[in-house]
């Protein structure tokens, strides 16, 4: 039964996804990428290196989901063997998230029982897509999408939403159902990385526009048999706000050792943990956890000092509406 009411995916206890950044090099320059380089380093992990910290943070007594990024993961010449490694230390589920172009014959060298393939998109067509991504993207990734697909890799689509591209989202689920694509994931644009640069550029969304926009283009989604997870980013009144900070466990994993509980403090050295001699060692100061137990009318504390532009008030000094922690998700599509 495909469900076209958006459900809100609460934050599980004690939950367990591991974002593992494995290099910070990438072959395209995406005028969004968050990739900051003074904060994350330009290092490219080793295979034992790799090898040690999945075994790091691996709990045999709990789930956890592991997901590959970079940069551009495939562009690691021992990615296929790391997500061997990690399949059989036991993880729940693997995903690589990949810009398209999947560098080391990468789907010959693994099996579609060990890794989801997510592929980035942000436009349904080479005209949108490309100024965004670089020449050439759209047509490299749909054709990989499609060989994927085609052999039996569980495939989904990260399309990140932003001034730039939000009135051609409504053509992308024809453009997935065609390629294969089982699961989309719509993101919101973040103020961080390459992006913060191009704050004049106003690519961020009102409440407004992503309301009469994304839950729409969702239901025409699921209604094709897509599943749909985006954000849910503005809470309705009376919602009560969650931090995944507070009962959830994200890791966000760079070359350089840092690891960060919140994406949104990733510009900054706040990391609440640091690998040391493949040790994860708790950080003290004033970091990214010391401000997640802050309940604040505007919702999310980190969204208010990081991203001020976000909110608006009225002319009482109230929020108008509150931000949502940035890893709470809605989704619609089969039950």
């Amino acid at each position: 039964m495909t469900n076209l009411t958006a459900r809100t995916v609460g934050f599980k206890p004690r939950e367990r996804n591991v974002f593992f950044h494995i290099l910070t090099a990438c072959n395209l320059s995406c005028r969004h990428c968050y990739i900051n380089p003074a904060q994350h380093g330009t290092a490219t992990l080793s295979l034992e290196t790799m090898e040690n910290w999945l075994r790091l943070f691996l709990d045999p007594a709990r789930e956890t989901n592991l997901i590959f990024l970079g940069g551009e993961p495939t562009l690691h010449p021992d990615l296929a063997a790391g997500i061997k490694t990690a399949r059989q230390l036991g993880y729940r589920s693997v995903t690589v998230d990949s810009n398209g172009f999947l560098f080391h014959n990468l789907l010959e060298r693994v099996t579609p029982g060990e890794a989801v393939i997510s592929f980035s998109l942000d436009g349904p067509t080479a005209k949108i897509n490309d100024p965004i991504r670089g020449q050439g993207v759209f047509a490299a990734c749909t054709a990989n999408i499609s060989k994927a697909a085609a052999m039996g890799f569980d495939v989904s689509l990260i399309y990140t939403v932003s001034r730039m591209n939000i009135e051609h989202l409504h053509l992308m689920p024809a453009l997935l159902k065609d390629l294969g694509v089982r699961r989309f994931f719509i993101q919101v644009i973040g103020i961080r990385g390459k992006s913060a640069g191009f704050t004049r550029d106003n690519l961020q969304l009102t409440p407004e526009e992503w309301l009469s926009v994304i839950p729409a283009v969702a239901q025409k989604a699921a209604a094709l048999g897509i599943h749909v997870i985006f954000p849910k980013v503005f809470l309705a009144a009376g919602e009560e706000f969650a931090c995944a900070g507070r009962v959830a466990e994200n890791y966000f994993i760079f070359p350089n050792g840092r690891v960060y509980q919140c994406p949104l403090c990733e510009d900054f050295p706040v990391h609440a943990f640091t690998i040391q001699d493949n040790r994860l060692v708790k950080n003290t100061g004033l970091t990214e956890d010391r401000f997640f137990t802050l309940d604040i009318p505007e919702g999310c504390v980190i969204n208010k000092l990081l991203q001020p532009g976000n909110l608006r008030y009225d002319d009482q000094g109230n929020p108008l509406y509150r931000i949502s922690c940035c890893l709470l998700k809605q989704e619609m599509g089969s039950d």
